[in-house]
């Protein structure tokens, strides 16, 4: 079998490239449960650190031992052997073996700028180290895999050089040569160039070895998962990258894109078979984003909420009779779904679809094109129903023929007090309307939005008690026209949650607190709705009054004077 004619097999560096990106740190359990959820996807080689480096890593190891591996097969990483140690005098190298792992990583320098001003060698002494390093692992049993760091920098100061560090690594047994874009930076076509002169030379010398080729790449200048999928377009057969993206600087090359490409878009067969368990792939990116706290990121291609989003009116009329006209591939082969995205842009195929998708029907409730009309008109004023698809049901059930408002407001006051070095008092009183009836209440808040919030709660609780299971999750200002100075418009969106659901919703205004009260409204209405929650009757509805703090003075006698739990001031 030629070298070209084998699978490309995908090596996942999550666990140690990606722990390396600004703001992302695993814990011991966490570099567990994605090792695990890698395995189960089918990912042959993870990668799972660097125990040299760290106590962690050396637990996680020691922790992977008593794992069973259904799919991976485990690699520990390290450096080359110190230039003044024997390599069993070395202690990185002894981790790596006590590590126990089948395979192991070795980085070595291909840069003679890394040799002489960072680590002090000379390059005969970098030659040794490599060979020392890589013949230390063989010799006990071990798969090496060499990952040949700033290669591509090495090369374009040095060819013959960056060359003799290959050959190095290969006489002394590995049978993996990784070319590393350490600082992100070559372009495609030196990918391809390089990689094709790196194989010509190298596989054409006497008596070679047979190796796998490899690429690793950053992504410095944008370009890695690009010049991944050229590296095995040129033979490259060995593809490391880390989910997601993460990593160092601009991260790394994103296993989840290179994945999928090559799944979907060659002919290639792979390690894993089939590309893994492929209709797993959008869990898989948003669970290791999960156990990593970073947000998902909603435009990544593949997997990200956006990426089978349509918005543009013409876009979401095409795909309303052929889905595939505007979507690369189907959705859910990587376990995504396609959605059309409400907004101004949109037509009234965008309008009826999304509602159909939300579960509503637009015939007899109202026309798609008038529909269709006023949210252009809204968005006009502010307001973004794309971000906010709760405020866009109320807005198709408040046309319904049977619609009635289970609550009105009917004013509010919201004031803020700081005198004289005190800590800031804020306080809100709300009149709310229910079947007739008029409750009156007030409460104090660690802000103005925070005190409104609190004491429209208040009121409607004595209504409706179910909202006492809202909580809100996060608030979002955005100011729209920011010429404007503190005269602009601002937009709210409120996210909300209840333990079984969660729901955006969104008000504009050039008043702030006005704008966070249309937000705060849409979210306790469709709580309500959603829920369906029944309106308590007056003989139903039972009151305890406490004993007033002077902040709850104007609340009215029949309404509680609890003060909600403090949240970030707003």
């Amino acid at each position: 079998m030629t070298a070209t004619d084998r699978p490309v097999v995908l090596y996942d560096t999550t666990l140690r490239d990606g722990t390396q990106g600004e703001n992302i740190t695993l814990s011991l359990a966490d570099k567990l449960r994605i090792a695990r959820m890698l395995d189960e996807y089918g990912m042959p080689y993870i990668e799972g650190g660097w125990p040299g480096s760290n106590p962690k890593d050396i637990e996680f190891f020691a922790a992977a031992r008593t794992m069973r591996w259904q799919n991976a097969k485990l690699a520990a990483f390290g450096s080359t052997r110190h230039r003044s140690n024997r390599p069993t005098d070395d202690p990185n190298l002894r981790e790596l073996v006590a590590a126990e792992t089948p395979v192991v990583t070795i980085f070595g320098k291909s840069w003679l700028l890394h040799v002489t001003e960072v680590l002090g060698a000379t390059p005969d002494e970098n030659l040794e180290m490599i060979a020392d390093s890589i013949g230390f692992v063989v010799d006990r049993g071990r798969e090496a895999v060499y990952d040949a760091e700033h290669f591509f920098d090495g090369y374009r100061a040095d060819r013959d050089y960056a060359l003799a560090t290959l050959r190095a690594a290969r006489q002394a047994g590995a049978r993996t040569l990784v070319l590393c874009d350490t600082n992100g930076g070559t372009m495609t076509d030196d990918v391809l160039r390089i990689v094709g002169d790196v194989r010509g030379s190298l596989e054409g010398d006497a008596d070679a070895p047979d190796v796998t080729w490899g690429i690793h790449t950053h992504n410095d200048a944008d370009m890695a998962v690009a010049n991944s999928m050229a590296a095995v377009a040129a033979g490259i057969r060995h593809v490391q990258g880390t989910i997601n993206g993460y990593g160092e600087r601009a991260g790394n090359a994103n296993m989840v894109s290179i994945l999928a490409n090559l799944a979907l878009k060659t002919e290639h067969e792979l390690l894993p078979g089939g590309g893994g368990r492929l209709e797993g792939l959008t869990d898989l990116s948003r669970s290791v984003a999960e156990i990593a706290n970073v947000t998902p990121n909603d435009y990544q291609p593949y997997v990200g909420r956006s990426a089978f989003a349509h918005k543009g009116g013409v876009h979401g009329a095409a795909v309303a009779k052929v889905e595939r006209s505007y979507q690369h591939i189907e959705p859910s082969a990587v376990g995504n779904s396609g959605r059309l995205v409400v907004s101004e842009l949109g037509g009234r195929a965008n309008t009826s679809i999304r509602a159909r998708q939300l579960g509503h029907e637009l015939e007899g409730v109202v026309d798609p094109r008038e529909l269709s009309q006023l949210i252009k008109q809204l968005e006009a004023e502010g307001l973004a129903f794309e971000g906010a698809e709760a405020s866009f049901e109320l807005l198709i059930r408040r046309h319904a023929a049977d619609y009635a408002a289970p609550f009105h407001i009917v004013d509010y006051t919201c004031l803020v007090e700081q005198r004289e070095g005190r800590e800031l008092l804020a306080e809100a009183t709300v009149k709310v309307e229910v079947d007739g009836e008029t409750l009156h209440t007030a409460a104090d808040g660690n802000g103005p939005v925070n005190a409104l919030d609190a004491a429209l709660r208040k009121a409607l609780r004595a209504f409706y008690p179910a909202i006492d299971d809202v909580h809100l999750v996060d608030y979002k200002v955005r100011i729209l026209d920011g010429d404007a100075a503190t005269a602009a418009r601002t937009r709210v969106i409120i996210d909300s949650q209840d333990g079984a659901r969660t729901w955006s919703t969104m008000g504009s205004d050039t008043n702030i607190i006005a704008a966070s009260a249309a937000a705060l409204a849409d979210s306790l209405e469709y709580a309500i709705w959603k829920s369906g929650a029944e309106l308590r009757r007056r003989d139903e509805r039972h009151f305890t009054t406490l004993v007033a703090e002077p902040a709850a003075a104007s609340m009215a006698p029949s309404a509680t004077s609890e003060t909600d739990p403090a949240t970030p001031r707003r």
